[in-house]
């Protein structure tokens, strides 16, 4: 039985952003899907994304972290409002937390929940987990943006 489509290929099939576009063929195209009330996201990392051998660079784990929770929000907006479409969101705000060095030698999983949703406003709590650790965190605002934001279209 085939698996329902990420939150970005049905959400933003021509989305270029580097971190979760589908339609950029050099991002890292990470893919959401909702989980048991998270969402949840695996990413192979590749040694070009190294900070030094064997270890995940910082941005790139920054980013991982910044596009998956911006779609937590986005998926907990869509779910509370019951709206078919995403709303066009950005990140206000985020901080990460290197907990411990990332490995690049195996898969990593991204797993974010939204902790306080308003009408325009999401706060969401993400971890980067390698190895059955959690090697980084992330605490983000993502805040729905209206047609004279740059980023309103980009769906």
């Amino acid at each position: 039985m085939p698996s329902p489509p990420s939150l970005q290929d049905a959400h933003a099939p021509r989305s270029v952003c580097f971190g979760c576009g589908p339609a950029n063929a050099e991002g890292l195209r990470i893919k959401s899907y909702p989980m048991d009330g998270d969402v949840v996201a695996t990413f192979m990392p590749a040694p070009y994304m190294e900070a030094f051998p064997g270890v995940l660079s910082g941005g790139i784990i920054g980013t991982l972290l910044d596009c998956h929770c911006n779609w937590t929000a986005v998926h907990h907006f869509m779910t509370r409002s019951g709206d078919a479409e995403p709303p066009a969101t950005v990140t206000a705000e985020y901080t990460v937390r290197m907990r411990r060095p990332t490995p690049t030698d195996g898969p990593l999983t991204l797993r974010a929940r939204a902790v306080e949703v308003r009408d325009e406003r999401a706060v969401v709590e993400g971890e980067l987990v390698a190895h059955g650790e959690v090697t980084a965190t992330c605490r983000g605002v993502f805040v729905r943006v209206g047609p004279d934001h740059p980023a309103f279209h980009r769906w």
